[in-house]
């Protein structure tokens, strides 16, 4: 079984915000979105891998194999083409909420948006909470 290859690491998440955003935007953008999930989530910013900031985290159990591991609550990524949200599990719950949510595109696990002021910050909230809610009732308690 192969192990799971994006870990927490110690790298410094502002120092990867200052040399990978590669726009201006996109670095503004990156810092209103740690200040908005440090604050919501109360967890500090934590590089996961190279390029993912990630707050908080959970271990789990796949059901579909015998891997296991940890994996951050919510989190982004400020890529070249978007900013990748990783706040969103397919709830039910969820989908309501992006029809209000914005511009935005889907990947398979993570949302992409152009820039922060695409999308409706508060709905953002209500997603990481979803997320997280489903994660404590799924996994126990979340670090």
């Amino acid at each position: 079984m192969a192990a799971i290859k994006t870990k927490q690491t110690e790298e410094d998440v502002h120092a990867f915000i200052d040399t990978f955003a590669n726009t201006e935007q996109k670095k503004q953008d990156s810092y209103a979105l740690v200040k908005i999930m440090q604050d919501f989530t109360g967890s500090e910013p934590k590089m996961w891998g190279p390029s993912i900031i990630g707050f908080g985290r959970y271990h789990y159990k796949s059901e579909r194999s015998r891997q296991e591991g940890d994996w951050l609550l919510v989190g982004f990524s400020p890529r070249k083409a978007a900013i990748s949200l990783y706040v969103y599990m397919g709830l039910e719950e969820q989908k309501t909420l992006l029809e209000k949510f914005g511009k935005f595109t889907m990947g398979k696990g993570c949302i992409y948006v152009k820039k922060l002021s695409d999308i409706d910050v508060e709905v953002l909230k209500e997603l990481m909470d979803a997320t997280i809610k489903n994660l404590e009732i799924k996994y126990g308690k979340l670090e």
